[in-house]
């Protein structure tokens, strides 16, 4: 517990931080959000794309909610030493609570960091919460995506990426999404498929700044990707 945690996070910064970011794409609109919002704002991205956003939350002291398990434990400490502030608590234990003390303090100015699929997907389906936070906080929702001109790609349920070192890195902030206090119900719903529509263009102008879009599901042993819910993430009609 006292060693792992701080020399992951070594490893951890020392390969980002060889990373280049050679295009970027919407940080204007991000500045002009957060001076409008008084510092606050909640961050969402891809759980696919979680590796580099470890140095572009960390840098920004972005609080996320932790799970109380032994294993969020290992979570925290790493979390603190790249940068990163949290709160502790998960859908069994203390979730409400947490997320609570996450609104409040997005509320009072810190920014706030989501994965918009959660940590079990769908992959690049939003999820309700980052909309409900950023509602209750009073601060708008705000995608961060990145893409990278080489990078390894697991075989996981969204095809986690992490880049290699020294590899050339594509950074997008997109249009910030502002949640009404008063919005409930189909309201929250609209505002949750808005998020998703943005997220996804994002990811792809990230990837395509390199190619093609990259692949964001699970292979199966026959070489196909796995097929779910995942496939409708297209709802703009």
């Amino acid at each position: 517990m006292a060693v792992l945690p701080p020399f992951a996070a070594l490893v951890i910064k020392g390969l980002l931080l060889s990373c280049r970011v050679v295009r970027i794409e919407g940080m204007e609109r991000h500045d002009e959000a957060i001076s409008r919002s008084g510092g606050g704002a909640v961050y969402a991205t891809w759980h696919q794309r979680m590796s580099y956003f470890f140095y572009f939350g960390g840098t920004r002291h972005v609080t996320v909610m932790i799970s109380r398990s032994r294993d969020g434990e290992y979570v925290a400490r790493l979390a603190s030493w790249l940068g990163f502030r949290s709160v502790r608590g998960s859908s069994s234990r203390g979730g409400t609570r947490a997320v609570r003390e996450l609104a409040r303090r997005i509320r009072d100015g810190e920014l706030g960091g989501m994965l918009a699929d959660g940590p079990q997907g769908p992959a690049r389906v939003a999820k309700l919460g980052t909309v409900l936070i950023a509602r209750e906080g009073g601060v708008p929702v705000i995608p961060v995506l990145w893409g990278a001109d080489r990078c390894w790609m697991f075989n996981s349920w969204d095809r986690y990426l992490v880049p290699k070192p020294f590899a050339r890195i594509a950074l997008y902030a997109g249009e910030p999404l502002w949640i009404p206090k008063s919005a409930k119900g189909e309201e929250l719903e609209k505002y949750r498929r808005l998020l998703e529509e943005r997220m996804n263009a994002g990811t792809r102008w990230c990837d395509e700044q390199f190619g093609t879009e990259r692949p964001w599901r699970k292979v199966t042993e026959d070489g196909l990707p796995e097929i779910g819910a995942a496939d409708n993430i297209d709802r703009s009609t």
